[in-house]
């Protein structure tokens, strides 16, 4: 009976870091790791001068360093899985060699991204909950902010939607044990950042689950890099709000300090995360993929289709 049990509950050809806490761990020391490496080789001292000189200023070149940091993630999480052979197929998942992993989809998450942040903006502005200041902000300093964001949004990515989902997707059978603990771990990244509220980890949970449906259903590891680079593009680097707590140095916009200091749509502390409207939009949006995935009959699974060589592992 126990052994019936456990082929319904697990996959054949997982392995024991699959198991959903040392999954969780392996990622998060991973993570950890990525941003420690990447850190500490923007702190070379001419790698720091170079970056303040690019970014037009020490400040500028500070925030510029902690996203393109994260340089160092993508180096860690795509080296172990090109050399551990049974993570190997993970790659799969990040490449153009999928389905999902169109330049279309790719496209299409990031203006998701860039509009549905840009909506969550336009609403307290309207309101009179947010009033915004033209900074102004040359195009070699936003385009290396563009690059930096892309990187920093796609390490995120990478961590939860990729490699711990596909670890999880690997080890259970269910689907629902990958979705939502890869959204789950999302969230609690979330623990440590300032200005968290309830509201935050509300918003960022359904956006975790979001993300992950999307990964179930179309297999787009490149829309979620999208939508998330979007997003962040547009709160941190053209609106210039709190981002994971913190204001990017450089913005296209900034809130006057005359703003009321909170409502359902803004808060001045952690800007518009959180926000009623945020939460909304992306339950919504979370409906809308599920409906649309269970419509197409789409599936997505990796593991189903490399389980045939990696059974004998």
């Amino acid at each position: 009976m126990a052994t019936d049990l456990h082929k319904k509950i697990f996959r054949p050809y997982a392995k024991q870091s699959d198991i959903l806490p040392i999954a969780w761990i392996l990622t998060a020391l991973l993570l950890i790791g990525g941003q420690k490496a990447g850190q500490a080789l923007l702190r070379i001292p001419s790698a720091a001068q170079r970056l303040d000189s690019l970014a037009g200023s020490p400040d500028a070149g500070g925030s510029l360093g902690m996203l393109a940091g994260s340089a160092g993630v993508w180096i860690l999480f795509i080296g172990l899985i090109i050399f551990w052979r049974p993570d190997r197929p993970m790659l799969r998942a990040v490449t153009h060699n999928r389905a999902g992993n169109t330049l279309k989809l790719g496209l299409l998450g990031l203006l998701a991204g860039l509009g549905l942040c840009s909506l969550c903006v336009l609403v307290p502005v309207i309101l009179g909950d947010l009033r915004l200041d033209r900074q102004g902000m040359d195009l070699l300093p936003m385009g290396l902010f563009l690059i930096a964001v892309i990187i920093w949004s796609g390490a995120e990515e990478l961590a939860a939607c990729c490699f711990l989902y596909q670890k999880l997707r690997r080890r259970y059978r269910h689907p629902a044990m990958a979705i939502l603990g890869s959204s789950l771990f999302a969230a609690a990244l979330r623990l440590i950042s300032p200005g968290f509220s309830l509201s935050l980890l509300a918003q960022v949970t359904v956006t975790g689950l979001l993300l992950s449906l999307v990964i179930y259903y179309w297999g787009s590891f490149w829309a979620c890099w999208g939508l998330r680079t979007g997003w962040y593009f547009a709160q941190w680097i053209l609106f210039g709000l709190p981002c994971c707590g913190q204001v990017c140095a450089l913005s296209l916009f900034r809130p006057d300090p005359a703003s009321p200091g909170g409502s359902p749509f803004w808060d001045a502390g952690s800007g518009i995360e959180g926000s009623i409207l945020a939460v909304l939009l992306m339950v919504w949006l979370c409906i809308t993929v599920i409906v649309c995935g269970m419509r197409s009959g789409r599936r997505e699974d990796l593991w189903r289709e490399a389980a045939g060589a990696y059974e004998t592992v």
